[in-house]
C-alpha cells in the first residue's frame, strides 16, 4: 500500500496523483477513478523498473497529515 496524493488539475482539468515515497511517480486522469487506476499502474511500473535496475524500493511510512491552507 502506498500513500497517494490526489488533487484537481486546475490548468488542464482532470486529476493528478503523486506518490511521495516514489520520487517522480505521478499519474492523472479525467476523473478521480481514472487517475487512481492510472497511478496504480504507475506504481507497479516504478517498482518494476527499480527492481530491474537493482535499485532499492523505498518503504512507505503510511502516515499522513492533511493540512488545508
Amino acid at each position: 500500500m502506498r500513500q497517494v496524493i490526489i488533487y484537481p488539475d486546475n490548468e488542464d482539468g482532470g486529476w493528478v496523483c503523486e506518490v511521495p515515497s516514489l520520487p517522480g511517480c505521478v499519474g492523472g486522469g479525467a476523473t478521480k477513478e481514472e487517475a487512481l487506476d492510472n497511478i496504480r499502474d504507475a506504481i507497479a511500473g516504478w517498482i518494476d523498473a527499480a527492481q530491474t535496475l537493482g535499485r532499492e524500493v523505498p518503504d512507505d511510512p503510511q502516515s499522513a497529515e492533511i493540512c488545508v491552507v
